[in-house]
């Protein structure tokens, strides 16, 4: 059996309509319109087109086709009990079963051919079209329980593999099932009242429960919880949230109860954005895909031209009677039909784009896996991708007393909102802070009095008393890489702290990773060459290219799509955007600018760099499963041509193999919907 898929129709019908709920400015991630090349053209529209003249639809009007096929098989099996005792009304009985069991069958085949051809204007025969005609010439030639046989084997299967193909978008229909419905809107006085999610406004006050979904993005103003943010991230383990913490739409809160501040509209959340993206992403296929499409109507046009010309090889060649070539070139339009051959790619990718969806991986197409599977060279934004994005204290030095000045540069610090700031009270957290009077003095930087001394925290350039000792620190944390500031007690210097945005965790492992792979490995940075080269040389990457100007990262893109052919680029900022447009595969992290996510072709969620590593495996793995299909699909249909003219094969042997066989392909293409084994 064939299997017709139409992205996401039949499981979330409101996203048939152009209008839909889901509204997206001109940043958004599902509506982007931008060019790679002639070859990658990345524009993306929920509302196109999407008829390809598969072999059906997967929606057949509820329970009615499955009645109507159960009352055929009785029909069916009445008809073989009678057949010795009665045959004419048993052969009755085997036309009605026809007629009844596999009347979509037929209505598919006949009515959407006629449909296809007046909209092309032009012959566009529905695959089932094969099938119809093979069960009206088996009843013409007198061969009725034969022509009902087909029918019901091929009708049985059918919904047997609709079952099964709809395993392939299980992921997708839970993920679009959590977008939230309603709201606990907080009023003035206090109380809370049951609203409508597409009610709330940016800036309302809303109540979420313990156990409750979070209905929209908002910032928490009081309380604290632990969130699971699986359906965003993919990420199982819940994140501790608290006051001025970000949450969002559709992720489900833990024991506590908070309130929030709605920041975006419900239509213009991370969770809405991904809904229209998943849902364009059913849409656009792998290239394979895509070429069967565009091929199975001229193929089943081929099939019925070539009819004639087997009738005739049959009785004139193999010298066989009208009435057994005519069952031969029956047997002969199911043999060939390439139902196996539609189904090899579609659920494939399917399967695919669910497994990653579930595991915080967005991408937006099928298409784009088939380029990710190819690179052959990536290259990496260094702050915020190889990156945590904020600088850590990695060294301190003092010359005397420690633990006074460093209760002294935190409290300092404490009253300052600066990264810097934040990092030194993040390295000391279990300091007991000083009530102390800060001021901020430009070219200075930050004074404060402690017990009459005068403590001052400044960039290395502000002082000139250094011991020599400090300035042989400076020089060695300078050449890994690290920004340095001075702690000066009453205008002499009496310490020091380095600070580091330093790679992430996942870093590392991914270059290593894809430098196995033979994938040329590159990180292209704003910053200094010091600070790039520090970084490069920690997660270990091919080539480091530093102080880098936005304009000259798509530059050097367009260098090495020149030098080593498919090229993917990560990055998460405004200044990444034009590289990311220009690689064959843009990669954006998930907390990066709405630019950034609008014009790359895979998000990550969370900025976890194993994700990318996690998606290229199964891309790859997705192209061999689909080769495995194509090959095994042929190997079937060239088989049972040669069975057919031997003559070992009936109709009914004929149309169980060809089921297996399309049954046989999605059940490997649900092999992808497995996590794939670090």
């Amino acid at each position: 059996m064939c299997n017709n898929i139409k992205g996401v129709d039949n499981i979330h019908n409101n996203e048939k309509k152009c209008n839909h709920a889901h509204k997206y400015n001109s940043n958004n991630i599902s509506s982007h319109a931008h060019k790679h090349n002639p070859n990658h053209n990345h524009k993306h529209n929920n509302c196109h087109e999407h008829n390809h003249n598969h072999c059906h639809t997967h929606s057949h009007g509820g329970k009615f086709p499955v009645l109507m096929y159960f009352t055929g098989l009785f029909s069916f099996i009445v008809g073989y009990l009678l057949e010795n005792s009665y045959p004419m009304y048993s052969n009755i009985l085997f036309i009605v079963t026809v007629g009844i069991a596999g009347y979509h069958v037929i209505f598919e085949g006949l009515g959407n051919t006629i449909q296809n051809t007046k909209k092309e204007k032009r012959f566009s025969p529905n695959v089932h079209l094969l099938m119809t005609l093979a069960a009206i010439g088996a009843i013409f030639i007198g061969n009725y329980e034969e022509a009902a046989m087909l029918i019901v084997i091929f009708a049985g299967a059918h919904f047997l593999e609709e079952y099964v193909d709809e395993k392939s978008r299980k992921e997708i229909t839970n993920l679009l099932n959590l977008n939230p419905t309603q709201a606990r809107l907080v009023l003035e006085d206090n109380n809370t009242k049951t609203i409508s999610i597409d009610k709330v406004e940016v800036g309302d006050k809303l109540q979420v429960l313990n156990g409750d979904q979070v209905p929209t993005d908002g910032i928490i103003l009081s309380g604290t919880t632990f969130i699971d943010e699986s359906s965003i991230t993919g990420e199982s383990v819940p994140k501790e949230k608290t006051i001025g913490d970000e949450v969002f739409g559709s992720t489900i809160n833990g024991e506590g109860t908070f309130i929030m501040q709605v920041t975006k509209e419900p239509s213009d959340t991370v969770f809405a954005k991904i809904l229209g993206l998943v849902s364009a992403s059913q849409n656009s296929l792998t290239k394979t895909a895509t070429l069967l499409q565009r091929l199975e109507p001229k193929y089943v046009t081929l099939v019925l031209v070539l009819f004639p010309v087997v009738l005739l090889v049959s009785r004139f060649i193999f010298g066989w009677s009208w009435e057994i070539s005519l069952y031969r070139s029956m047997v002969y339009l199911i043999a060939v039909s390439p139902c196996a051959l539609a189904a090899s790619a579609i659920p494939t990718t399917l399967a695919t784009i669910s497994n990653l969806s579930k595991r915080g991986v967005l991408v937006k197409g099928g298409a784009y896996l088939s380029h990710l599977s190819n690179i052959k060279a990536i290259a990496f934004d260094k702050t915020g991708t190889l990156t945590n994005g904020e600088p850590v204290v990695t060294d301190y030095v003092f010359e005397e007393n420690e633990s006074e000045l460093i209760r002294v540069v935190v409290s300092m610090e404490k009253q300052s909102n600066h990264p810097l700031a934040r990092a030194i009270v993040n390295k000391f957290p279990n300091v007991e802070p000083i009530e102390l009077e800060v001021e901020n003095k430009i070219g200075v930087g930050l004074v404060a009095s402690y017990l009459g001394d005068e403590y001052s925290i400044a960039k290395v350039s502000v002082f000139s008393d250094v011991s020599a000792a400090l300035n042989k620190q400076v020089k060695y944390l300078a050449k890994e890489g690290k920004t340095i500031v001075f702690v000066a007690k009453n205008s002499n210097v009496v310490g020091l702290l380095a600070f580091m945005d330093i790679p992430n965790s996942s870093a590392k492992p991914a270059v290593e990773y894809f430098k196995k792979q033979g994938i040329y490995t590159m990180m292209i940075t704003g910053d200094s060459y010091l600070t790039g080269e520090a970084v490069g040389k920690i997660v270990g990457v091919d080539e480091v290219r530093a102080n880098i100007m936005p304009e000259d990262k798509a530059q050097i893109i367009k260098s090495q799509k020149g030098k080593y052919g498919s090229v993917a680029m990560l990055g998460d900022g405004v200044n990444d955007a034009p590289a990311l447009t220009l690689a064959d595969i843009g990669v954006a992290m998930g907390n990066g600018t709405d630019i950034a996510m609008g014009v790359a072709d895979l998000i990550l969620m969370k900025n976890d760099l194993s994700k990318l590593r996690y998606a290229h495996k199964l891309s790859k793995k997705m192209l061999s499963i689909t080769y495995q299909n194509i090959i095994f699909a042929m190997f079937v249909v060239v088989a049972l041509v040669i069975l057919n003219f031997l003559g070992k094969m009936d109709i009914t042997f004929g149309v169980i193999l060809h089921e297996g066989s399309t049954l046989a392909v999605i059940l490997n293409s649900l092999r992808m919907l497995k996590e794939v084994k670090e």
